[in-house]
């Protein structure tokens, strides 16, 4: 127990940076209208593929 009270100071912020990325994508996701691929596709992806599956939305799953 005393080891995850020493590292938790440090995961909270990637949790709330995680969280912060994955509803701003999946809000992004859902407003526009044409994306590269399909939209399901993409909304597994920003779920699962935790702190990296937003980012890579944001790089190549938006069509401008």
């Amino acid at each position: 127990m005393e080891q995850i009270t020493a590292v938790l100071p440090y995961l909270i912020p990637i949790l709330i940076l995680q969280l912060g990325l994955m509803i701003f994508a999946l809000v992004d996701l859902s407003r526009r209208e044409r994306t590269k691929g399909p939209k399901w596709v993409w909304a597994l992806v920003i779920i699962f593929v935790n702190l990296i599956g937003p980012i890579v939305y944001f790089v190549v799953g938006r069509e401008e």
